[in-house]
């Protein structure tokens, strides 16, 4: 949680070097995590490029994600290849890119293109105090998994235990659901 309200970051635990595909659906699952958490998700797939101002093949990688939750997600609010500041300046974005579909929106949700970029983020934000984290949240994985990073504060384990009891509810639900309709 920042000062300018919640943000999203993704994926800073597992997936080392992620292609178009997976980025795509890490940030489906981050929008469904948004969502869950009741915020509507507005999310740019950050780079070092701009729409396509590169191309190099880790530029291209984010530009065929959007072009993917374009196309499988039309009404999800995401937009990029972008670079940070823009996509966290919506006056700048606005002036620069008025074209995007972020232009003038407050983004809530950063994927970034690899693990390294992802973690390297999320670390900085926390060890600034420019955010007070929650997570790694664990998506995408069978049963509920949460982890604590190394040298956890209090507060932080407060926050991944009450995590972990929403994620075993929520599941709990589906199944219960899930047998329901079976029935």
């Amino acid at each position: 949680i920042t000062s300018r309200g919640p943000l999203f970051l993704a994926d800073t635990s597992i997936n080392i070097d992620p292609t178009a595909e997976e980025l795509a659906e890490i940030a489906t699952m981050t929008a469904n995590l948004a969502t869950a958490f009741g915020f509507d998700p507005v999310m740019a797939l950050l780079s070092y490029s701009n729409f396509g101002s590169s191309n190099h093949p880790q530029a291209i990688k984010v530009k065929e994600a959007v072009k993917i939750l374009h196309e499988k997600h039309p009404n999800l609010l995401v937009d990029g290849e972008i670079q940070t500041d823009f996509a966290l300046n919506k006056e700048l974005l606005q002036s620069q890119f008025p074209f995007s579909k972020l232009a003038g929106k407050k983004v809530n949700a950063l994927i970034l293109p690899n693990l390294e970029s992802a973690n390297i983020t999320y670390k900085l934000l926390k060890e600034l105090h420019a955010a007070d984290t929650i997570g790694p949240i664990m998506l995408g994985l069978k049963r509920a998994v949460h982890i604590l990073q190394l040298g956890a504060s209090v507060d932080e384990m407060v926050n991944m235990t009450a995590v972990a009891v929403i994620d075993a509810q929520e599941r709990e639900k589906r199944r219960n659901a899930k047998q329901g309709k079976s029935k």
